[in-house]
């Protein structure tokens, strides 16, 4: 990677947060609509207002915009705040589809959408919760 896309923050390289809210639309409209997300769906309120709310403030900081999510919710402690749900393989899978399609549908960059969507992988992984996923197995230390 070249010390100009270092030096970007990726808030900027997705386009901001016009992108950002584009994003999070699409990918809730992916959930309403997808066969295969009709188990996530089910998990939510029926009105994702509030849901929406909290996932754009959650991915402008994440992404490294300004602290939107921090200073209202805290630490964002995902998984732990994520136990309430069952999340397994096809849960986490579930949830990539509808974000793989809604960061094709927004995002012009293609190496920032990719560098996106392998770090989003990596968390919905550490988020299964269900019996037998190797995140909680004897030897494997809690994450923060």
């Amino acid at each position: 990677m070249s010390d100009t896309v270092e030096a970007v923050p990726m808030f900027e390289r997705l386009g901001g947060a016009v992108v950002i809210d584009r994003l999070v639309e699409a990918f809730y409209r992916r959930m309403d609509t997808l066969a295969e997300a009709e188990g996530i769906r089910a998990m939510h309120a029926d009105d994702l207002s509030q849901t929406k709310h909290v996932l754009k403030r959650y991915l402008t900081e994440w992404t490294g915009g300004p602290k939107l999510y921090s200073v209202e919710k805290g630490h964002p402690r995902l998984r732990q705040r994520h136990m309430g749900f069952a999340i397994g393989n096809s849960e986490r899978d579930a949830w990539l589809l509808c974000m793989r399609g809604a960061l094709e549908e927004t995002v012009a960059d293609a190496a920032a959408r990719e560098e996106v969507y392998g770090a989003m992988a990596k968390l919905a992984d550490w988020m299964r919760n269900t019996a037998g996923n190797p995140h909680d197995t004897a030897g494997h230390a809690a994450r923060p």
